[in-house]
């Protein structure tokens, strides 16, 4: 499994392009990946006593998880997700620009390399990079 381009920190979804060796299956991974996510943040989230929002954030998690069976306690991700098969070399460029300049659509940035969150810095060749990346 292969974990390329990723920006994450939108203040409501993330986007990521993953390559997958034939027996691994991307729901699999985006199951584990969503599991790994919540256990972490929301263990960040209740050791933290200096986070203003945690009771209400906990509590909006709670009621959301009530609804939903398949969940022990909190439900942290929305289910499903929506996969876009990038079959050749014009869509993966089509979608790593895409991702890349979604904080710029948000408002966020005015260009994509400023926003930390994302590997459009590892792309324009800036040294303060939060995460590794494999060009594609």
């Amino acid at each position: 499994m292969r974990f390329v381009p990723i920006a994450i920190g939108m203040t409501n979804h993330v986007h990521l392009i993953v390559s997958a060796k034939e027996y691994a299956k991307i729901a699999f991974i985006v199951r584990d990946l969503k599991k790994h996510t919540a256990n972490a943040l929301l263990n960040a989230i209740t050791k933290n006593d200096r986070e203003s929002k945690r009771e209400w954030m906990l509590w909006m998690f709670e009621r959301t998880g009530s609804e939903n069976a398949s969940n022990d306690k909190y439900q942290f991700w929305q289910n499903g997700y929506h996969p876009v098969e990038l079959n050749n070399v014009a869509m993966v460029d089509q979608r790593l620009n895409y991702i890349h300049d979604n904080p710029v659509r948000a408002g966020f940035v005015l260009s994509p390399e400023e926003f930390t969150y994302s590997s459009a810095r590892n792309y324009s060749s800036k040294r303060d990079c939060l995460m590794e990346v494999e060009f594609l």
